[in-house]
C-alpha cells in the first residue's frame, strides 16, 4: 500500500474513535443531567407542597397585608408569632411559654373563661356553645402540659365590648356609691346635730337641776334658821300667832263670802252672755276663722299636658321663687275644707309676671284646666304669715315621731317666707299641731336609781305635753286657725314631695 494512503486511513479511524468517545460522553452527561433534573423537580414539588401547607397562593400574594410590618431580623411567620405572643401576653400576662399557636390560643381562652363567668354577675354575657370535655378544665389546667384547644367552649363575645360594659357598670356603681355616701353624710350630720341638741338640752337641764338644788339648800337653811327662831320665841309669839290666826280666819270667811257672791254674779253674767251670743248667732252666724286659708293666691292660665307643665299668673314681681309648690283646685268648686287638691305643681322658671311650674301629681280623671285656682298656706305675696308649730310629727313616714319634726317644718315655713314663734298671740295666723306628745309613767325611786335620767325625761315629756295643750287652748281662745299635719301639707302643695329624699 502506498505511504500516503495509509496515513489517510489512520486519520479517519482516529476521527471515528473521537466521535464515538464524544458521543458516549455526551450521552452519559445527558443521562446524568436528566437524572439530576428529575431529582430537582421532585424536590421542588415537595417544597411546593410544604409551602402550600404553610401558606396558600392567595395568602402568599397578600402576605404583606396579612403580616403587616415585618419585624427586624424576623421572617413573616416569626412576625406573626410575635404578634400572637403579644396578644396572648395582653390576655394572660407575661411570660408566654414556648408552645404551638393553637395551644396558646386555647390557654388564653381558658384564662378568659372564669373571668367571663364572674362578669355574668354584672353584665350580660352570651352563653357558651356546648362542648365536650371537663367544664372545670380552666381550673384544673396544668401549666406544664399543653392545653387541649377543644376543651373550652367560649361564648362569642368581644372583649372590648365586655370591658366597655364593665366600665359602664363600674361608673354606674361608683355614682351610686357617691350618692349613697352623700346620703350617709347627711344622715351622719343630722345624727350629729341631734346628739348636739340632746347634749345642749342635757346641759340646760343639769344647770336647772343644780339651780334647784341650790334653792333647796337655801330653803333648808332658812327653814332651819326659822325653826330655831320659832323654838326660841314660840312661847312669846304663841299669843300673837293665835290672834293673827283668828283674824286671818275671819278675813278668810269674809273673802269666801265675797267669792261666793262674785261667783254667783259671774254665773248670772255668763248665762246672760251665752243667751246674747245665741241670739246673735241666730241673727248672724259666727265668722269662719279659717277663711284666709281658702283664699287662692293665683290661677292657671296655660296648660301643656304633653310636657307636664302649667303656667301661672304669678312672677318675680309677686316674690315667687324656684322650688315653691302650689296646690291646684277646681275653678268652680274652690278650695275644699280638707284642702285636698286636684293636683300639685312646683315652680321652676320665673318671669316678672308669670311663672312655669312642673306638675308633681294630678288626677287623670280630673286634669288641670285653664282658670284653676292655686294656693299655698305659707306663701303670701303681700305679707309674712305667722306660724306656731307644736306636737309630734312623723315627717319621714316610718310610723314614729321624728325628734326634729318641729324644727324641719319650721325650716320649711321660713324657707317659703313665713315666720315662726313659740307662743300664740293675737298676731298668730296659723297653728300647726301634730300628735299630742305622750307622757310616760312617772318613774319610781327604784327606776330612778337604775336610770338617773329617767326623771329628767319624764319631766321634759310632761312639760312638752303641757305646752302642747296650752298652745291649743290659747289658739282656741284667740280664734286662731288650727291645722293638723295632713291638712298643712295639702294646703301647701307639698304632700307629694314630703316622701322624697332631701324634703324638709
Amino acid at each position: 500500500m502506498p505511504a500516503g494512503k495509509r496515513r489517510q486511513s489512520n486519520a479517519m479511524l482516529y476521527t471515528l474513535i473521537t466521535f464515538v468517545a464524544l458521543f458516549v460522553i455526551a450521552t452519559t452527561a445527558a443521562v446524568i443531567y436528566y437524572v439530576k433534573a428529575e431529582e430537582l423537580r421532585t424536590q421542588a414539588t415537595e417544597r411546593q407542597n410544604e409551602m402550600n401547607k404553610l401558606v396558600s397562593q392567595e395568602e402568599f400574594r397578600s402576605l404583606g397585608t396579612i403580616v403587616g410590618t415585618q419585624s427586624r431580623g424576623q421572617s413573616s411567620l416569626g412576625t406573626v408569632i410575635d404578634n400572637l405572643d403579644q396578644m396572648v401576653r395582653l390576655v394572660k400576662g407575661a411570660p408566654v411559654r414556648m408552645t404551638s399557636a393553637e395551644v396558646k390560643v386555647a390557654e388564653a381562652k381558658q384564662a378568659i373563661q372564669p373571668l367571663l363567668e364572674k362578669a355574668r354577675a354584672y353584665v350580660t354575657v352570651p352563653s357558651p356553645a356546648p362542648a365536650a370535655g371537663d367544664p372545670n378544665a380552666a381550673q384544673k389546667a396544668d401549666p406544664a402540659k399543653p392545653a387541649d384547644p377543644n376543651a373550652a367552649a367560649m361564648p362569642e363575645v368581644a372583649l372590648a365590648t365586655l370591658i366597655d360594659n364593665l366600665l359602664a357598670k363600674l361608673e354606674q356603681t361608683t355614682q351610686e356609691k357617691i350618692a349613697t355616701d352623700q346620703q350617709l353624710a347627711t344622715l351622719r350630720q343630722r345624727f350629729t346635730d341631734a346628739v348636739k341638741d340632746m347634749n345642749d338640752t342635757k346641759q340646760q337641764l343639769t344647770a336647772k337641776v343644780a339651780g334647784y338644788e341650790g334653792q333647796v339648800s337655801a330653803i333648808k337653811a332658812d327653814y332651819a334658821k326659822l325653826s330655831a327662831q320659832l323654838d326660841q320665841k314660840s312661847k312669846e309669839q304663841l299669843g300673837t300667832i293665835r290672834g293673827d290666826l283668828e283674824k286671818a280666819q275671819a278675813n278668810a270667811k269674809q273673802w269666801n263670802d265675797n267669792l261666793l257672791k262674785t261667783q254667783a254674779e259671774l254665773n248670772v253674767a255668763q248665762g246672760r252672755l251665752q243667751g246674747a251670743l245665741t241670739q246673735v248667732s241666730e241673727i248672724k252666724p259666727a265668722p269662719d276663722k279659717e277663711a284666709p286659708a281658702f283664699k287662692p293666691d293665683g290661677s292657671v292660665f296655660l296648660v301643656d299636658q304633653a310636657a307636664g307643665v302649667v303656667h301661672i299668673n304669678l312672677g318675680s314681681e309677686d316674690h315667687v321663687y324656684q322650688g315653691l309648690t302650689f296646690s291646684v283646685y277646681d275653678r268652680t268648686a274652690g278650695i275644699p275644707r280638707d284642702g285636698k287638691p286636684k293636683a300639685q305643681v312646683e315652680v321652676f322658671s320665673i318671669d316678672p309676671k308669670v311663672s312655669a311650674a312642673r306638675v308633681l301629681s294630678y288626677d287623670p280623671k280630673n286634669p288641670i284646666a285653664t282658670g284653676d285656682l292655686i294656693a299655698n298656706l305659707i306663701w303670701d305675696p303681700t305679707r309674712q304669715n305667722q306660724f306656731v308649730v307644736m306636737g309630734d310629727f312623723d315627717v319621714n313616714g316610718d310610723g314614729k315621731p321624728d325628734y326634729d319634726g318641729v324644727s324641719r317644718i319650721e325650716t320649711l315655713i321660713q324657707k317659703w317666707g313665713g315666720a315662726v314663734s313659740k307662743e300664740v298671740t293675737s298676731g298668730t295666723d296659723y297653728v300647726i299641731l301634730g300628735e299630742e306628745p305622750k307622757v310616760p309613767t312617772e318613774p319610781t325611786p327604784e327606776v330612778q336609781t337604775a336610770d338617773p335620767t329617767a326623771k329628767e325625761r319624764y319631766d321634759a315629756a310632761r312639760q312638752r305635753n303641757e305646752q302642747y295643750n296650752q298652745i291649743r287652748q290659747r289658739a282656741e281662745a284667740l280664734w286662731v286657725p288650727i291645722f293638723n299635719y295632713d291638712r298643712f301639707l295639702s294646703f301647701t302643695g307639698y304632700a307629694n314631695q314630703i316622701s322624697k329624699p332631701g324634703a324638709l
